[in-house]
């Protein structure tokens, strides 16, 4: 009985702090469109830093999947930002691919949706849905768009699509030592718990409270945040980031994404961190998940 009447006591405590939020919190900031962000046009390969060679040690002992173990790499060269919509619309349009989630038996994606004060924060489809009509142009659904987003990450797309984008491009998708190795940029430790500062993460209660003490509620456009020890930005948060690499024994069959996103929050996930790793469905798009490129090719002249 005394169990049950702490309950009773916390989630009332919940609902009051989330009401004394929704009626005091400051007004939202302006949405930012795009960063300032430098493509030097005579680098080698514009839009991309060199990752030197070397041997990764990934994992860490925050949750059981991130096993620890160590990794010779080739160097290689790696995106500096995310895919946006622009460089994907660029190569829908040259080559007329249709996406997973915008042909015939499947026309849909899954959407973060803020849930209500009072929804049972135990259970994630409480703040997912599978929206009919979202896809990589309309991101939320139907009745939203990607204009005057044009420098933000693609997102509901699936494995397939951002694989066909990296071949395209004469490039591939990264390995998942290649990825942790770029993120890490030579640093043989980390913060494994801290929530960081350079980051578009949940600052807040999640998935009810959102502050944006970062000035983002939801994706922000790329380059945003300073560049880690490689010049690459949003390695951390802002959009999970497909790898190629298989995530074992997982039906429907899943790949692995790093990296977290801006719905990682200190008392959800704790995956704003190199080390982190999560499996997505090779062929459901979601509005929280996109992708970088790595080009094979000899290092800086």
């Amino acid at each position: 009985m005394a169990t049950r009447t702490w309950i009773i006591v916390g989630v009332a405590a919940l609902l009051l702090a989330v009401s004394i939020y929704y009626f005091t919190r400051p007004p939202a900031p302006p949405i930012t469109l795009a960063c300032p962000l430098q493509i030097e046009e005579r680098a080698q390969h514009p839009g991309m830093a060199w990752i030197p060679a070397g041997t990764v040690t990934m994992g860490s002992d925050v949750y059981p999947e991130e096993t620890s173990r160590s990794v010779a790499l080739n160097g290689f060269w790696i995106d500096r930002t995310e895919v946006t919509n622009a460089e994907f619309e660029a190569f829908v349009k040259a080559t007329n691919y249709v996406t997973v989630a915008e042909r015939k038996g499947t026309k849909g994606a899954a959407v973060f949706v803020l849930p209500s004060g009072d929804a049972d924060l135990s259970r994630a489809a409480n703040w997912w849905r599978y929206v009919e009509g979202a896809n990589w142009r309309h991101p939320a659904g139907p009745d939203t768009s990607i204009g005057g987003r044009e420098q933000f990450p693609v997102v509901a797309i699936t494995l397939e699509d951002a694989a066909a984008y990296a071949k395209w491009k004469g490039r591939r998708l990264p390995t998942e030592a290649e990825w942790e190795h770029a993120a890490r940029a030579g640093a043989s430790a980390l913060p494994e718990r801290e929530q960081p500062k350079n980051a578009n993460t949940w600052q807040g209660v999640f998935p009810i409270i959102d502050t944006a003490e970062d000035g983002f509620t939801g994706i922000a456009p790329v380059g945003c945040f300073k560049p880690n020890a490689f010049g690459l930005h949003d390695m951390i948060g802002n959009v999970w980031e497909y790898t190629a690499d298989t995530y074992e024994n997982q039906t429907p069959p899943a790949h692995v994404i790093k990296g977290g996103s801006f719905l990682c929050a200190p008392n959800y996930c704790l995956r704003y961190r190199p080390a982190a790793r999560q499996p997505q469905e090779d062929g459901l798009g979601t509005s929280h998940v996109g992708f970088r490129t790595v080009l094979d090719a000899a290092g800086p002249n």
